[in-house]
């Protein structure tokens, strides 16, 4: 049979005698009324099990077909090895199995088989692609792999076109990328390949066939269960620790961060005020661990930095440290962190813990495409570094007990310094900075000494009632001193200026700094822009749900204009109220203002709009 008739169903065949090797038909063609066509394609060894271990596939022109190559501990028999009747195939189980039994030192048994009947089969005719009277280019279609749409003629214009390597033909035409990876056509397209570059096929070679032989779903492969097998969880060197002393858990960027630490029966409320009360009052401790950290280094780096944050780096000491805002070149914060200055040329910088990988390869795309004659070179640490922030008023009393070679004192180690030394007796860098606008010291240790420093600091810090505190306690205390989170105050369309940060932007830098050019637009000039601001809810104990929408009117109307949200919300006990952090529109004008929040069950609560920064505004506590 030469073709196929018919459109929606089969309705005929076009039937020839051809010559199979001068690939051409001989004589007349007849036409035979049909309603089904069956074909035979003869047996394929299964190779793609070895073929996963990178041996290729070996041709035997005995069968027609590939067997596996060699591959050091696996002997293949049966269909595998050529044998497709089943007698053969069981006798050439045994023989194989006997053999491996030898080979590993126990006598071969011999073994009955079962007694078959004889199949009769004819001999395979190598027949890859039927001749038709007209040529491949120009007959109806032929199609080798039906899962991609891949025909004879598609791999004939692929030689044509100079692609030689059938790993390059594969690639031309899409034969054997499918789910069946192959099963189906690659025999027949690797033929018709041979024929038209007048090769063998051995000569042409085979593909690669890659895992899984057989389809499966990809919720097999990366469920939301499957966990590690899709989105692996980091843990720090102080993971131990926590779990003993009974953190639960919070997923932030794939870090497994403490949460909270509850004592007793304590509700995460509860644990919370107590948490909060700790720092506040005497010292607490967080594992900082997980922010990001990347090293910079070479004779541009000061520049690199500059064209990167916001803010100017030119004059920044040796031992002295800065925060910085990086924007997107939209002039949208993206990321935000403090970065020292450990050298001349020589800076480390933080990120936030979800923000590490982003901002790396930003830094990468920048220098690699738009700066490649600045002269820096940047890498990851954050899994060199352990950090362990102490933060309260005994903060200063507590670290001086583990460490005989930093100067402490509040003039020689002022806020935003950085100093190097021992810390129980483990160097460590040490940086004078606060998310929480106490008295602050984050301590950074090679990640392998990390426990011991922090079991030091709890055994010197328990006259002190040292105090460990999770994210959640972290986040009452920096939004009580109105620190942003990027990613929880900002969502890729807040600039410096909405969230009142114009002091950390350098108009006057003089390079355009990623993010500058965007800052001039008018759209980002509007005094309407959602800008941050504070919440005082008029019912005190009222904690606001996060994300719940603001309005400027009372009485609910449908539709009725929103005029921004809230980004954080919280009960403080240092406070002796509920309060939140939001976005309104033209909020720095608001300030003093009664803003609505309607919820869903029709109850609509009050907020006052505030200043952002709820606590010690004049910043004296982390100044002592």
């Amino acid at each position: 049979m030469i073709e196929a008739q018919g459109k929606k169903r089969v309705s005929g065949a076009l039937v020839a005698r051809i010559d199979i090797g001068g690939f051409r038909v001989e004589g007349s063609v007849e036409t035979l009324a049909c309603d089904t066509i069956a074909s035979s394609g003869g047996y394929s060894p299964v190779v793609h099990l070895a073929a996963h271990t990178g041996a290729r596939p070996e041709w035997r022109e005995d069968i027609l077909g590939f067997v596996p190559g060699k591959v050091p501990g696996m002997t293949p028999a049966g269909g595998v090895h050529g044998k497709g009747a089943l007698a053969d195939a069981l006798a050439d189980g045994a023989a194989a199995g006997a053999a491996a039994a030898q080979r590993t030192g126990f006598a071969a048994k011999a073994s009955s088989l079962p007694k078959l009947a004889k199949v009769r089969e004819g001999k395979a005719v190598a027949l890859y692609q039927v001749p038709h009277v007209k040529p491949p280019m120009r007959a109806p279609k032929q199609f080798v792999d039906p899962q991609n749409d891949v025909t004879a003629a598609g791999i004939e214009l692929a030689t044509r076109e100079g692609f030689e390597s059938i790993e390059h033909v594969k690639r031309y035409t899409g034969m054997g990328f499918g789910t069946d990876q192959g099963k189906l056509g690659n025999i027949n397209g690797m033929a018709i390949a041979a024929r038209s570059l007048k090769q063998t096929i051995p000569q042409t070679g085979t593909t690669v066939f890659r895992p899984n032989y057989t389809p499966i779903t990809f919720g097999a492969i990366a469920g939301r269960h499957c966990r590690e097998f899709f989105d692996p969880r980091r843990y720090t060197a102080l993971h131990s620790w926590h779990v003993e002393h009974g953190a639960r858990f919070e997923e932030v960027g794939q870090w497994m961060r403490p949460w909270y630490f509850p004592r007793g029966n304590e509700t995460m409320h509860e644990a919370v005020q107590r948490e909060t009360r700790a720092v506040r009052e005497s010292v607490g401790i967080l594992d900082a661990s997980t922010l990001g950290k990347i090293e910079i280094q070479g004779k541009d780096a000061r520049e690199f930095l500059n064209r990167l944050y916001t803010n100017a780096w030119t004059k920044l000491d040796v031992g002295k440290a800065r925060y910085g805002l990086m924007c997107k070149d939209d002039g949208m914060v993206m990321d935000d962190g403090v970065t020292a200055c450990i050298g001349e040329n020589h800076f480390h910088m933080t990120t936030t813990t979800g923000g590490a990988a982003a901002v790396l390869d930003w830094m990468d795309l920048w220098h690699q495409t738009e700066w490649p004659e600045l002269e820096v070179y940047f890498n990851s640490v954050t899994d060199h570094w352990a950090a362990m922030a102490i933060n309260g008023p005994n903060a200063r009393k507590l670290l001086a007990e583990l460490t005989d070679d930093i100067d402490l004192s509040r003039d020689n180690f002022k806020f935003m310094d950085m100093r190097e030394g021992t810390v129980a007796g483990v160097p460590a860098r040490v940086y004078r900075i606060s998310f929480t606008g106490e008295l602050s010291y984050e301590i950074n240790v090679q990640a392998n000494h990390a426990l011991h420093v922090w079991k030091a600091l709890f055994e010197k810090g328990e006259k002190y009632g040292l105090t460990p505190y999770g994210t959640e306690t972290m986040h009452v205390l920096r939004a009580e001193k109105g620190f942003i989170i990027v990613g929880q105050e900002t969502d890729g369309s807040m600039t410096p200026e909405d969230l009142g940060m114009q002091w950390c932007v350098g108009y006057k830098k003089p390079f355009s700094w990623i993010g500058r050019r965007a800052l001039s637009r008018p759209d980002t000039k509007r005094d309407d822009r959602k800008q941050l601001v504070g919440l005082k809810p008029l019912d005190p104990k009222l904690v606001l749900d996060e994300g719940a929408q603001i309005v400027l009117e009372k009485e609910i109307r449908i539709p009725m204009p929103m005029v921004g949200h809230v980004t954080s919300s919280y009960y403080s006990p240092n406070l002796g109220h509920s309060f939140a952090l939001a976005v309104v529109k033209g909020g720095s004008k608001r300030v003093g203002e009664t803003v609505y929040l309607p919820m869903a069950d029709g109850r609509v609560h009050a907020a006052e709009v505030v200043s952002p920064v709820f606590y010690d505004a004049e910043g004296a506590r982390q100044n002592v």
